[in-house]
């Protein structure tokens, strides 16, 4: 297997086509040697690009990054996250995406990961989706101008955002250009086989504007990994089986069931799993950067990464077009709760 890199967005920064997601390091501290090992197993691979957050299992997870990527700091390229809430608790004023939350949560950040600089700094969600907060969002202004202030004292190399509308992402574009603030080169979000609703606006915004695009959720949820098929129980100890973001009986349960159904003989016949096959699609997508895998074992980062090697005709990328169609599906990330 051969790694690709490629450019972040319109900057000069390489990194891998497929980033280490760590949303599940920490989140049972019996298991941090395990944690630690699949970040490991995950350079070995070829893997540069690391994905965090400071509200991951209240910041272990980027207490357990930092440890595994002692020694290997310089030659990787880590990026982590702000906005929800801050590890530490604290008052109103710890979370959204104002000046004051910013500022904190990055020094935080450095503290557990253990570096001096963060090369990509992520707002995690624009204030706009939460009723309490969009009531009276921080202005984006203030957001761009306390990243870009990060990034002149040299805490941080990069600015991103994720889940950001349509609309914001231009003006962040706006503010950069008329008012000299640091541009945001990458724009992380939710895409996949089955949810495609960012086609119709956001991923056009982000190929005007020379936007990376980092995708989470590619397996929707474990969706498509293969596991999951109708009139049948779910795994053990899977999500399906808790009925949480894989619901078999939900309402959308059956239009998902017809396109794994369709989309079954296709896998089949490359040889290939449904989850390498659901990965290496969003790599064919024009505007994709990097497809974020988050596995909870090390098995699944072994299947996950061979989809880098996995070339599809546009034979097969038209057959997947008719099956789920470009720009269907309905990604709730997006919604205006305060409207």
């Amino acid at each position: 297997m051969a790694m690709e890199y490629t450019n972040l967005g319109s900057t000069g920064l390489k990194v891998s086509r497929i980033c280490l997601g760590t949303m599940s390091l920490g989140v049972k501290p019996e298991n941090q040697a395990e944690d630690i090992k699949i970040v490991q197993e995950a350079i070995e691979m070829g893997i540069n690009f690391f994905d965090s957050a400071n509200g991951y299992a209240r910041g272990r997870s980027e207490e357990i990054l930092g440890k595994a990527l002692k020694g290997k700091r310089e030659d990787l390229v880590v990026a982590t996250k702000c906005w929800a809430g801050n590890p530490t608790g604290g008052g109103q004023n710890n979370r959204g995406s104002s000046r004051v939350n910013i500022l904190r949560s990055v020094e935080g950040c450095l503290k557990r990961l253990q570096t001096d600089y963060l090369d990509l700094f992520i707002m995690h969600r624009p204030d706009e989706v939460l009723p309490d907060l969009g009531k009276n969002p921080a202005p984006t202004e203030e957001t761009i101008s306390a990243l870009t202030d990060l990034v002149k004292q040299g805490k941080v190399r990069y600015i991103g955002t994720s889940c950001y509308q349509d609309w914001k992402l231009v003006e962040t574009q706006l503010l950069a250009r008329y008012e000299g603030y640091e541009k945001v080169c990458c724009d992380q979000l939710k895409y996949n086989i089955l949810d495609r609703f960012v086609e119709q606006q956001v991923l056009p915004v982000c190929k005007k504007y020379g936007i990376g695009v980092n995708i989470f959720s590619p397996l929707e949820f474990g969706w498509l990994s293969g596991k999951y098929h109708r009139n049948q129980p779910p795994p053990k100890g899977s999500r399906g089986e808790s009925k949480g973001l894989v619901n078999l009986e939900s309402a959308g349960a059956d239009r998902f069931f017809d396109i794994l159904e369709q989309l079954e003989p296709i896998v089949k016949d490359l040889g290939v799993t449904m989850s390498q096959f659901a990965l290496a699609w969003l790599l064919h997508r024009p505007v994709v950067t990097s497809v974020i895998c988050g596995p909870r074992l090390i098995d699944h980062l072994r299947d996950n990464v061979k989809a880098a090697d996995l070339k599809l005709s546009q034979e097969i990328m038209d057959k997947v077009d008719k099956i789920a169609p470009p720009r269907s599906g309905n990604n709730p990330n997006y919604m205006n709760h305060y409207l």
